[in-house]
């Protein structure tokens, strides 16, 4: 085929029209969907936890990442200052103040809370992020990750965290709810299953938030009347039960709406109005480029330049 000018440009303009409608296309694809009720969730009882810190070394240890021995988690010296995860801890456990018991101080293990309504997962514009149709947990592919890091930024719980001394092939690190033994082996997430004092139950989210109404209804004065995570922002598999209210222990006051029902339809509406435009900008620069450098070329043998 004759590639001349009117040609090219034809072709160019429909390729970068199609590119742009399938930009489009996966922005929508990402959307989550709802709470199917069967997803998997923990129920995490903050009443019944002793700060033993087994599921920290159970974390590292089922992911690969470096720990001490698990005798050394005995160390309560730990519990002095706030600590959040991190990209060499997917979870930690920080102690509380008990007005009811000062003896027996709350302890609250903090993770990837695995958002019904994912604003992490919506973030992603490549994909590397997805909620597991089955599972419902949000699960990391580092091959189609980019390091945009805006899943970072749409955290509400500021989870996911980032590999800066890993120059070669950093990751965004985060717990992904052991998402290989709920899929393969039909087991329960490590923390889960070496906590002493069963403080974690695992199960259909449905189930343990009857589980948690039930608590509460028979325990009145033990419980805060509020499962934590059952509507915060749409939502997540993980939920507490407390003594005293979770937004005196580390946990942020929400209400009730995902953030993703807040970005996405700008999202959508920069990738259908404005991206099209850009990519033909793009394509049409490009053109000019290259014709400009055809022209330059034919100029010089016309002049008699090699």
């Amino acid at each position: 085929m004759d590639l001349n000018r009117r040609n090219f440009l034809k072709f160019t303009v429909a390729t970068g029209t199609m590119g742009a409608a399938s930009a489009v296309q996966k922005v929508k694809a990402s959307t989550p969907k709802p709470d199917s009720g069967d997803w998997a969730g923990v129920l995490l009882d903050t009443t019944v936890c002793i700060g033993c810190r087994k599921c920290e070394w159970a974390c590292k240890n089922i992911n690969k990442l470096p720990t001490e021995p698990i005798e050394s988690y005995e160390d309560k010296s730990v519990f002095k200052k706030m600590r959040r995860p991190s990209a060499g801890a997917y979870t930690v456990v920080n102690q509380f103040e008990n007005p009811k018991s000062p003896e027996k101080p709350y302890y609250v293990k903090y993770q990837c809370m695995q958002c019904i309504d994912a604003a992490c997962v919506s973030a992603c514009i490549v994909g590397a992020l997805k909620k597991d149709a089955k599972t419902g947990a949000v699960i990391y592919d580092p091959w189609k990750c980019i390091g945009c890091r805006y899943c970072m930024v749409a955290c509400p719980f500021q989870i996911p965290a980032y590999e800066y001394d890993n120059a070669l092939t950093p990751q965004v690190r985060k717990s992904t709810f052991c998402y290989q033994r709920l899929s393969k082996y039909q087991g329960r997430p490590a923390c889960v299953e070496i906590c002493p004092v069963q403080a974690m139950t695992y199960g259909k989210r449905s189930e343990l938030i009857e589980i948690a109404r039930q608590k509460i209804r028979t325990y009145p004065d033990r419980y805060v009347d509020h499962i934590y995570g059952e509507h915060e922002l749409g939502g997540t598999a993980w939920l507490y039960l407390s003594g005293k209210p979770m937004t005196e222990m580390g946990m942020k006051k929400f209400g009730e709406r995902p953030i993703p029902t807040y970005t996405e339809p700008v999202q959508h509406g920069i990738f259908k109005h404005f991206v099209p435009q850009i990519s033909l900008f793009a394509l049409l620069g490009g053109i000019m480029w290259l014709f400009k450098k055809r022209d330059e070329v034919e100029g010089k043998r016309e002049g008699g330049e090699e």
